[in-house]
């Protein structure tokens, strides 16, 4: 019997043994787990704080710039360069820009190396000079987006962003026969040296009035695009000429010598004055005026944004097209009050 009670206890205690190892074993795998899970958490929230700070740091780059432009303080030429500079700042969360002046094609060469140096990610050009072909080329050859501003550059791989020439003179023949009608004596102010530029505008308007007003009587004179050359030739051309009721100017500052060759010569018959590019102390005289419509064709310096925003574009790698042409805008006394820009230099 002793020894049944004792095998019995044995037993037992080899049970209880057993049951003790089991609630150890337990324990343990689940500590383990949350161990593992906490660790599995602590990766992800680390991996994630790295995908973010990445993110960021993409998100933070800036497009290496670089704009091209002829070293001039004044007038349309020099609108270019402010409107430029403008919408790069405009930009300066994504865009960090590099605006440089020549006064002629070596000066604008070497200016192209130091925007290699200094990284330039793409180039809006706007050269004034011959023989810019080759430096362009260059660029391109590299991989470095160029798009030229206004006068065309003959390289293949170039973007062009320009306004409408023929349609500027399209519009000032529809201006002049909406104001005085399907007859009449106008004299146009045509500028051979302008090359491309005084021919797309004379072929716009030419073209115009044969459709619109074919009885039209066209008198044809040259000047150049300044305000004393308007001035010198107008008051020539009026000497000529005893009656004239509208002149088509192709540009707003010659624009502005033929309207003081008017009032000096106290002249009344003209009652239309078009120019062209966007002026504004030009603007400013269209209202003052009330006995002369005054009207500019635009072919703003602004235009020049777009230059930029087409480069941005193609450095997100956005599809773009070779050549953007901006259509004309009509501004008179009616509408100047919305194009006035006192810190503009043009």
């Amino acid at each position: 019997m002793k020894k049944v009670l004792a095998l019995l206890l044995a037993l037992a205690m080899i049970c209880a043994c057993f049951a003790a190892c089991g609630d150890n074993s337990g324990s343990s795998s689940s500590s383990q787990e949350s161990s593992s899970s906490q660790s599995e958490a602590s990766k992800e929230e680390s991996s994630e704080e790295s995908g973010a700070e990445s993110s960021e740091t993409a998100t933070g780059e800036k497009f290496k710039i670089g704009i091209l432009a002829p070293a001039v303080t004044h007038g349309w030429v020099a609108g270019v360069a402010y409107h430029a500079k403008a919408r790069c700042e405009e930009l300066s969360d994504t865009v960090d820009y590099k605006l440089l002046t020549s006064n002629n094609a070596e000066e604008m060469t070497n200016q192209i190396d130091e925007l290699k140096t200094w990284g330039v990610q793409a180039v809006v050009a706007f050269p004034q000079w011959e023989g810019m072909e080759d430096p362009i080329k260059e660029l391109v050859d590299a991989g470095i987006p160029v798009v030229n501003f206004d006068i065309v550059i003959d390289v293949d791989g170039v973007y062009h962003v320009a306004g409408d020439n023929v349609d500027m003179g399209t519009q000032s023949a529809q201006y002049i026969v909406d104001k005085i009608g399907t007859t009449g004596k106008v004299v146009v102010l045509e500028v051979p040296s302008s090359g491309s530029v005084s021919e797309l505008r004379k072929k716009g308007f030419d073209d115009k009035i044969k459709e619109i007003a074919p009885d039209m009587e066209i008198e044809y004179y040259s000047t150049k695009f300044t305000r004393d050359d308007g001035l010198k030739d107008f008051a020539d051309v009026l000497n000529a000429n005893s009656q004239i009721d509208a002149v088509f100017s192709m540009d707003d500052e010659t624009s502005i010598g033929v309207l003081q060759a008017i009032d000096e010569a106290k002249r009344t018959d003209i009652k239309v004055v078009t120019g062209g590019g966007g002026c504004q102390e030009y603007f400013k005289m269209m209202p003052e005026n009330q006995d002369i419509w005054i009207q500019s064709a635009l072919y703003s310096p602004d235009m020049v944004k777009d230059a930029v925003d087409m480069a941005v574009s193609l450095l997100k790698g956005e599809t773009v097209d070779k050549e953007k042409i901006i259509p004309t805008t009509v501004v008179d006394r009616e509408n100047c009050a919305d194009y006035l820009d006192e810190s503009s230099p043009y």
